[in-house]
């Protein structure tokens, strides 16, 4: 269990080139800078960035088959990406992959266009839609935080599922009872993950 900034840190140093490494504190001096802006990240977060954001981020790649991130893949596609975590994190650490990140709020958009930019991320674009005005496209894993309860979520991204789309979906402390809630057709799609950044909480993974 990753417990503390320090541990967060070694973790996510451990999945990257140190380049990555470095846009990673370049991201999180953005990040703290913009929420004297505008709400991205709660107060009581900021000095657990590491912890409750990049290495809550990062983990998710360990649920990903190494074949579906191959070269030439589909895109990663984060909905509702908001202040950068999962998706920009996910575009940060893996410079090979193609990142999407849907984001529908004006400042937010700004905000991730800047941080894209400054932090030199060619594999990463950002779609200021809401989803439903998104052009579909194939994706090769679907990740989401905080987007939208998980019925929902799915009927919104299934123009972009494939039989091979992979689902990372952290939804906290109240992962195993969300699912717990859905239709049997649902629960046999998905299992619950144990985070490693908190002891509480899951991550919804499509099996």
């Amino acid at each position: 269990m990753i417990e503390t900034e320090e541990q967060a840190r070694n973790y996510v140093q451990g999945l990257c080139e140190q380049s990555a490494f470095e846009r990673l504190d370049r991201f999180a001096e953005l990040l703290l800078e913009e929420n004297q802006l505008q709400n991205l990240i709660s107060k009581a977060s900021e000095e657990q960035v590491w912890q409750r954001h990049f290495a809550d981020s990062a983990q998710l790649l360990a649920h990903v088959p190494r074949e579906t991130l191959s070269e030439g893949c589909d895109p990663w596609l984060d909905l509702g990406t908001g202040a950068g975590p999962p998706g920009l994190v996910i575009a940060i650490l893996r410079p090979d992959l193609p990142v999407r990140l849907v984001e529908s709020r004006g400042r937010r958009v700004d905000f991730l266009c800047r941080c894209v930019d400054q932090l030199s991320l060619s594999n990463c674009d950002v779609i200021g839609e809401r989803l439903e005005r998104v052009e579909p496209f194939p994706a090769s894993v679907i990740s989401a935080r905080a987007f939208a309860p998980l019925e929902k979520l799915l009927r919104l991204s299934s123009p972009f599922s494939t039989k091979r789309t992979r689902y990372l979906l952290p939804k906290g402390r109240s992962a195993a009872h969300e699912l717990k809630q859905q239709k049997s057709a649902i629960r046999k799609m998905f299992h619950v993950e144990q985070s490693l950044t908190d002891c509480e909480a899951g991550i919804i993974v499509s099996v």
